[in-house]
């Protein structure tokens, strides 16, 4: 499938690039981890919305046969542990967790944990790219070249097409040298440009605006876009100006490895040699401003609604968001805008990087909002995990919107 699914590349390389190419017109600051000035900010357009009431439990018959169905996926899937929450107003409230946290010592998932969650890291950094839009530091039709140099074809691509999949821009996931990397050394650190190294010595697959694929060296290039044009590193930009105003306290950004306790451990068996193993610690400045972040059940239970209805945007620009073009091999309806897809009416987004897998959606037509949080990647059947157990849940509690995404063949 050619959305929402990161590239199971497993390709043996060689070397690093460095990439002296891909210059700022002005620097960005160094993170250096002292204070910055702040550029102005507008504030929200619209209050963030409170949570749903979630004492309010879902009717017991329900909520028993989602508790079969989720065991019954992670049976099948060999998931270690999984967390969902579903909040349906009106109707009540589901929280659950199966499972185990950590195969080692048998520690139980449950709802409090942090997590990776991978290219969920997208929404946050294009909705940092949109608030540059908002005030007026961009336009989403300017071409990439404008503002960063070395980009192949940057005077045709622009913004809009970095953050909706339409550049042409090579995957550096799919590079051969950079798997090699990567999973030779899966603690070791990655710099944006040694990412964009990798992709850049590839001819572009197809040009701006014709196309569609999934690339992590578009939000790659928009998060150095938000670095230069917020005169701060990308991660201080998105806890000043998009976590902290969303009120997520349980939300990061890290500056290399770290994972907040209490956390839940991730399996992968992206290795060299296709083996299992616990990938809880590798470092995801790899993924970088495409899959680096951190959160937790309750935070993008808030993300949710929050992201999908433009909170901290202003209309205009939520409604530049919301133009979900459609991408081959789904059905009607089913497209993604900027930095966020539309599957059966569900508007959100997934994540995936070695370990762990996300999936935060809600439902405008029903108010409704679904978290799923799981700690491996590994495939099944060709489906990611997480989409399996999401199609349980909306399958049952919402069967006239079922999120599903066709499985790799």
């Amino acid at each position: 499938m050619p959305v929402m699914r990161r590239p199971r590349a497993r390709r043996l390389a060689v070397a690093l690039l460095a990439l002296s190419t891909l210059v700022p017109a002005a620097p960005a600051a160094a993170d250096s981890g002292a204070p910055f000035a702040r550029p102005a900010l507008k504030p929200a357009h619209r209050p963030v919305h409170p949570p749903a009431d979630e004492d309010c439990p879902l009717d017991p018959a329900l909520a028993a046969r989602l508790d079969a169905a989720i065991a019954d996926v992670r049976e099948r899937t060999g998931t270690p542990g999984v967390i969902v929450g579903l909040w349906l107003p009106g109707r009540g409230t589901y929280v659950h967790a199966d499972g185990v946290a950590d195969r080692a010592t048998g520690q139980p998932m449950t709802p409090n944990l942090n997590l990776r969650i991978g290219s969920e890291t997208k929404t946050f950094t294009v909705t940092a790219v949109l608030e540059l839009v908002d005030r007026g530091l961009l336009g989403l039709d300017d071409p990439i070249g404008k503002y960063l140099d070395g980009v192949p074809d940057g005077a045709h691509i622009t913004i809009r097409q970095l953050a909706e999949m339409r550049s042409g821009l090579y995957s550096y996931t799919f590079d051969d040298d950079f798997v090699q990397a990567l999973l030779t050394d899966p603690e070791r650190p990655f710099s944006p440009q040694e990412l964009l190294s990798y992709a850049f010595k590839h001819d572009n697959v197809f040009p701006p605006g014709t196309d569609y694929q999934y690339s992590n060296t578009n939000t790659v290039l928009l998060g150095l876009l938000v670095e230069k044009l917020g005169r701060m590193p990308l991660r201080d930009f998105i806890h000043r100006n998009v976590t902290g105003p969303a009120r997520l306290n349980h939300t990061l950004f890290p500056r290399a490895a770290e994972l907040p306790r209490p956390y839940a451990h991730g399996y992968t068996d992206q290795t060299l040699d296709g083996s299992t193993t616990d990938s809880t610690h590798w470092n995801p400045s790899w993924g970088w401003a495409a899959g680096a972040m951190i959160s937790d059940l309750h935070d993008l239970h808030r993300w949710a609604k929050t992201l999908a209805t433009g909170t901290l945007l202003s209309p205009a620009t939520q409604a530049e968001r919301e133009k979900f073009r459609p991408v081959p091999g789904f059905g009607d309806g089913a497209g993604y805008g900027l930095g966020l897809f539309r599957v059966g009416g569900w508007v959100g987004h997934n994540g995936s990087l070695p370990g762990y897998e996300s999936v935060t959606l809600y439902l405008p037509e029903q108010d409704a909002t679904l978290v799923v949080l799981l700690n491996t990647d590994i495939i099944h059947e060709g489906s990611e995990p997480s989409t399996l157990f999401a199609e349980a849940v909306t399958s049952l509690a919402t069967p006239g919107h079922v999120y599903e995404l066709p499985a790799e063949k």
